[in-house]
């Protein structure tokens, strides 16, 4: 039974999908999937909209935000409440996730998008720096498809747009087919904070409207979902020579040294691995523990993990929630199952929560793991721990580094230098330490991974940045003839070579340039 199936293409040639509640699998709705021309016509809008949304200060832009921010607050119970309706994911990851953060995004990028932004100028080395002034401007881009994956639908969609817009760009966002009125909301609240029409759009649809929001004409596609879906939007947008930036998942690796502070570093590992029912790109999937406090640490996992309370009640005493997707329960179970043949030690969990009529997976502890098993390779993608002992910190750093995915890892131990000794040795995008992969709530650090885990980066300066056309102003501060004018001669091309010989062939001139 899917959370969503196709039911008919009608007569616009526009599909539409059944909806299903992954916490009691009824059908709530019907999904009509936008078309090619709805994805063309919303590009062409935003296109007209972008030239007046870009001649705006950085004050103006940031006040339509932070009348949006003003709204989030005020409607964070709606926000909650749609969000628990089409992923039953538990209600605190629900507030922390889609509202705290979203406020936070908007405050950061309401605040600092002007002194990111706004023109530097850059003194020339050398001997240029007596002849030229440097001015680098940052413009924007233009129209920015952004395309949000399912376990963050409404956060996803609005931290990408806030640094979009505040760039002076007009954005077109796609949410994910599985939970589409989420994202949806993100586009009411913008509307309801006074944003001139087609400035800011959300498209539902599937995902062939992806693919044609690809294809529509816009300036840039941020990205974050699969590893085989990024692949696509890489090869069109390069096809196209328009940039993207792709989040892709990961199979983020827990080291824990024989001095970690065991009780914080096991309540890591079970809100690192169960947090959005394990549904996180940065979710702790693999967890390597030196054998000295491999014990004690299973114990601590397996107690944590045993008192995690679920429900269908969907209230703030709920711990994890319900799987968002059917798929995705079926990976899940795959791996497990997997792992369980291959040798594998289920401690705790290991199974659908048959007490719940929903997509309920129990927490699960899972130990006595090898990277022979796919559940130590691939993404999971749900709440389980997979925790492997080692012999030693150089065992950990090389087992963690054995993967295809590189998004973010976390380091536990009470000696910071040899913690970022360890952090520094990981092959990822970001590293925590003595905390589970917080990187993408934290605005000011770029965020994005190596490998098959995405290209590029998102969030803080860097980030933002990406949403513009960088663009040095070279200003001459000399009159006269150019130096470099025609005609040629020998005698310039010798004038030259001296120069050239008294700037780099002799202390002053090296002092110089």
């Amino acid at each position: 039974m899917s959370i969503y199936e196709t039911l008919e293409s009608n007569d616009d040639a526009r599909r539409v999908l059944q909806l299903r509640s992954p916490v009691t699998l009824e059908v709530t709705g019907e999904l009509l999937c936008a078309n090619t021309e709805d994805v063309q016509q919303a590009v062409a809008k935003a296109r007209a909209a972008q030239p007046a949304w870009a001649a705006l200060s950085f004050a103006d832009r940031a006040a339509y935000l932070q009348k949006a921010q003003e709204i989030v607050l005020r409607r964070q119970d709606d926000i909650i409440d749609r969000v628990v309706s089409e992923t039953g994911k538990a209600r605190t990851d629900a507030f922390s996730m889609e509202v705290f953060s979203c406020l936070d995004s908007i405050c950061y990028y309401a605040k600092n998008a002007e002194k990111f932004l706004k023109p530097e100028k850059v003194k020339p080395h050398g001997i240029m720096g007596f002849m030229k002034k440097v001015q680098i401007a940052y413009k924007p881009l233009g129209v920015v498809g952004i395309i949000t994956p399912w376990n963050g639908p409404f956060v996803l969609a609005v931290n990408p747009s806030v640094q979009a817009l505040m760039a002076g760009n007009t954005v077109v966002v796609k949410g994910s087919e599985v939970t589409p009125y989420s994202t949806k909301l993100a586009e009411e609240i913008f509307t309801e904070a006074g944003l001139p029409d087609g400035v800011f759009q959300v498209l539902l649809g599937d995902g062939q409207t992806g693919a044609d929001l690809c294809e529509a004409g816009v300036d840039k596609i941020s990205f974050t979902g699969s590893v085989n879906t990024g692949r696509k939007v890489a090869e069109s947008c390069a096809r196209q020579l328009i940039p993207c930036t792709l989040e892709l998942g990961g199979k983020d690796a827990m080291i824990v040294c024989a001095d970690a502070d065991l009780n914080r570093a096991a309540q890591g590992a079970v809100v690192g691995s169960c947090m959005n029912t394990g549904h996180y790109c940065c979710g702790t999937e693999r967890i390597y523990v030196v054998e000295e406090v491999y014990d004690e640490f299973v114990d601590k996992c397996v107690a944590m993990t045993s008192a995690l309370q679920q429900g269908s009640e969907l209230g703030f005493d709920e711990d994890v929630g319900a799987v968002f997707w059917d798929r995705q329960m079926a990976i899940m179970e795959s791996h497990v199952e997997d792992a369980r043949a291959k040798g594998a030690t289920v401690l705790v969990g290991g199974e659908r929560n048959s007490n719940l009529n929903g997509l309920y997976y129990k927490p699960t502890v899972i130990t006595d793991v090898n990277h022979d098993m796919a559940i130590m390779q691939s993404e999971t993608f749900g709440p389980i721990l997979c925790i492997q002992k080692v012999r030693n910190e150089e065992e950990a750093i090389k087992l963690a580094n054995d993967s295809d995915y590189g998004l973010s890892g976390n380091v536990w131990s009470q000696d910071k230098d040899k913690a970022m000794q360890l952090a520094l040795k990981m092959d990822t995008g970001s590293v925590s330490i003595n905390d589970h992969a917080i990187t993408y709530g934290i605005p000011v650090a770029p965020f994005g991974g190596v490998k098959t885990s995405g290209v590029g980066r998102v969030n803080g300066k860097l980030g933002l940045r990406g949403y513009t056309k960088t663009v040095p102003i070279i200003i001459e501060k000399r009159g006269g003839d150019l130096a470099s004018a025609y005609p040629y001669s020998a005698k310039k091309a010798e004038g030259m070579k001296k120069f050239a010989k008294f700037l780099w062939g002799t202390p002053v001139g090296r002092w110089l340039s």
